[in-house]
């Protein structure tokens, strides 16, 4: 039989595309305006062409905020999954603390970002926060207000402690799939620990492993909220990101066409570096389950 196709239900699209093209399409659209003009207000613009795409592909403070940026996303990367993965592996299958371990991964994540960073602001305080008190007390020279490597290791385990817990509910979604009889094989064939985690769990994870790298590595690369209410990108410019930059560029400066032509830049690394990611471990996966 003939399968019978409804077209009426495109029209339940139309407002899901009216409100992409409000809240999408028609700002994008304008920051590309902005990005090949030049105004000196007014509301009077000229053409300046690739003018300042050139400028900011030219510019070492573009190149070094985004230096900063692969590198947090990197060091995100390697130990969120990791760390993700071990809790994941560690947590109850069943009983009351299911539940009970699933609510306490899920809390840091009902946090607001700019919760999160003013949080940690005080957290890391040598006065009044715990974890500088604490540190100061053992003897530990530390000030994330003054010292980079400092301010690097505040946003690092800030961002851990916020999103981890991601990565080990996608985790645990993966390894509750897992059938029982998996298991039982396993054990009746003397596999050890690791050779079940190899071929039956890991396997089992390679697809929510990809969501919650591509998740991890857009959310780290995108990172704005937290970094600058902690340290303002500071101190000087050690934790400058691209977004802080961008934000400082446009609000700070006022410089809408650089500024536009950076966002439009900074939206197609992000885009070619998620599709990088996605690519490689989709190859990767398809390879390992021949």
């Amino acid at each position: 039989m003939d399968k019978t196709w409804n077209n009426k239900a495109w029209f339940m699209l139309i407002p899901v595309l009216v409100l992409v093209g409000f809240s999408a399409v028609i700002p994008l659209m304008t920051v590309v305006n902005y990005s090949v003009q030049d105004t000196f207000g007014n509301n009077v613009f000229f053409w300046a062409g690739t003018q300042w795409f050139e400028e900011i592909l030219h510019s070492s403070r573009f190149w070094d905020s985004m230096m900063r940026n692969l590198i947090f996303s990197f060091v995100i990367l390697a130990i969120e999954v990791p760390l993700g993965i071990f809790i994941a592996l560690n947590m109850p299958k069943k009983g009351i603390g299911v539940p009970v371990c699933l609510v306490l991964m899920a809390l840091p994540l009902l946090i607001p970002w700019n919760v999160v960073g003013t949080i940690w602001q005080v957290f890391g305080r040598s006065d009044i926060g715990l974890m500088g008190y604490v540190l100061v007390g053992f003897g530990i020279d530390y000030n994330y207000v003054s010292d980079p490597a400092d301010a690097w290791a505040t946003i690092i385990i800030m961002d851990v402690w916020h999103w981890t817990s991601l990565v080990v509910l996608l985790c645990y979604a993966g390894l509750a799939s897992i059938p029982d009889a998996f298991y039982q094989a396993a054990k009746i064939d003397g596999a050890s620990r690791w050779s079940v985690f190899r071929y039956i769990q890991l396997p089992k994870m390679n697809r929510v492993l990809l969501i919650a790298v591509l998740l991890r590595f857009m959310d780290s690369f995108m990172i704005y909220t937290e970094p600058f209410v902690v340290t303002g990108g500071g101190p000087g410019n050690s934790t400058t990101f691209l977004s802080i930059d961008l934000v400082k560029m446009a609000l700070g400066q006022f410089d809408l066409g650089p500024a536009a032509a950076m966002s439009l830049i900074y939206f197609l690394i992000v885009l070619l570096l998620s599709w990088v990611f996605y690519t490689v471990m989709t190859n990767y996966d398809a390879g390992a389950t021949r």
